[in-house]
């Protein structure tokens, strides 16, 4: 008989894993803080969400912190924040969710996609500064899975060719790079904080920046009631500008962005608790990547041990599968061995945009031609084989178990469920 439990064999994973998985962890702390917000009538409000900027600028230790509704507002947000306009190219990885992006084509421009580093699976800056071009206003980081992007390398070229850099922290709220928050390196950080997040509050998002232009024209952007106009009714004058204050009262983007009290009341108790949280996922996810080290066929997606990187809260953690070093087993069947092993997991990744019907053929504004090249001079649209690392990527990522509570003699079950499936590969049948 095999040894392997999707041929019969016994099942690796056989404890009760409990609440290891649970997020967010939520407490009597969170259910009053919501209570609140019912009982005084605030939930239209912004006075809890501006207390809670406050404090989600001084966890970055930076000036300016705006609350959206969500992710792709403060995306958005950060986008016209940073001037992105008609006939304006952002260069970003294909690998994303289209949040990251698809707002550009929103503000008339146009997307450019670079390719990645297969260790790091984030824009590889060699192929990011072939690709700047005289209309490339801004490049779009993601720290994708949680690692952080080569920063040094791109904040060179962007100083060189005077571009600004958005990063999107939504898979790597608290993750540092060589010591430095994630968010607060480029020009603007953007972020989701719904709850399948590593910070997790419900739904909305958030804007960071210590450019006092682009937060002003963020906040003109989609919050109008704090652009002035309302009288008694102006909730916060954070607009100083001269020529933005012509606006007041009426957001520039015609989008109403706030982010709701009752996920603001949320967030601020889940960013109380969340630089202790955020250490036990650390710990858990290293020890578990720790008792896999050398085992063929995988690798970690993670920064190194000890440095000065760490992925945060680890949020949708994967590997890298190498399956020549184990019989050429496809990873859709690696991974439905380890499943069966009493371990989830699943092959692949985001699927790639550049290949997407919305970035090739659609024409979402009625402009007679596809959208994303409407205001462009010239064809920007890629197709397959023009990105070859991030297009052989999908067929060598695979999720792993993402651990919230450091159990050791848990995850060793989950561990030791990868390292049969790759002992015992040969009796894989293709």
């Amino acid at each position: 008989m095999s040894e392997l439990a999707i041929y019969g064999g016994p099942q690796t994973v056989i404890s009760d894993s409990g609440d290891i998985f649970d997020w967010p962890i939520i407490t009597d702390e969170d259910e009053s803080a919501v209570l609140d917000i019912l009982k005084t009538k605030r939930m239209s409000g912004i006075d809890v969400t501006m207390e809670f900027e406050r404090e989600f600028a001084d966890f970055h230790s930076i000036t300016y912190a705006l609350a959206t509704n969500n992710g792709t507002a403060a995306l958005h947000s950060a986008m016209f924040g940073c001037g992105i306009g008609v006939a304006d190219e952002v260069i970003c990885q294909s690998n994303t969710l289209w949040a990251s992006v698809l707002p550009v084509l929103n503000l008339g421009g146009t997307v450019v996609f670079a390719d990645i580093d297969k260790k790091t699976l984030t824009l590889d800056p060699i192929d990011v500064e072939r690709k700047i071009s005289e209309k490339t206003k801004a490049i779009i980081v993601v720290h994708y899975f949680g690692h952080p992007t080569d920063m040094d390398s791109i904040m060179d070229i962007a100083k060189k060719h005077d571009v600004k850099v958005i990063e999107d922290v939504s898979h790597a709220h608290g993750g540092l790079y060589k010591g430095e928050l994630l968010g607060t390196i480029g020009d603007v950080g953007a972020m989701s904080v719904m709850s399948e997040k590593g910070l997790a509050i419900g739904e909305g998002g958030f804007l960071i920046t210590r450019d006092k232009n682009i937060y002003e024209r963020a906040v003109a952007f989609g919050h109008y009631e704090r652009t002035g106009g309302w009288g008694d009714r102006s909730l916060n004058i954070s607009i100083t500008d001269p020529e933005l204050r012509r606006f007041t009262g009426t957001p520039l983007g015609g989008f109403k962005y706030r982010m709701h009290q009752m996920s603001s009341a949320v967030g601020r108790v889940q960013l109380k608790h969340y630089p202790e949280r955020m250490k036990e996922i650390q710990q858990a996810m290293n020890y578990f990547w720790d008792l896999l080290e050398g085992v063929p066929g995988i690798r970690p997606h993670r920064t190194k041990v000890d440095s000065d990187s760490t992925m945060g809260g680890w949020y949708m953690p994967h590997g890298i599968y190498y399956p020549e070093e184990i019989g050429s087993i496809s990873v859709e069947k690696y991974c439905e061995a380890v499943r069966s092993e009493g371990a989830y997991t699943t092959p692949g990744m985001n699927e790639l945009l550049h290949l997407k019907p919305i970035f090739n053929d659609a024409d979402i504004y009625g402009h007679g031609q596809p959208t994303r090249i409407a205001n462009s001079t010239k064809d920007v649209r890629q197709k397959l084989g023009s990105l070859p690392i991030a297009e052989s990527m999908a067929s060598r990522v695979f999720s792993v178990p993402w651990f919230k509570h450091y159990r050791p003699d848990v995850i060793k079950e989950y561990a030791d469920a990868f390292a049969k499936v790759s002992k015992f590969a040969s009796q894989i049948e293709q």
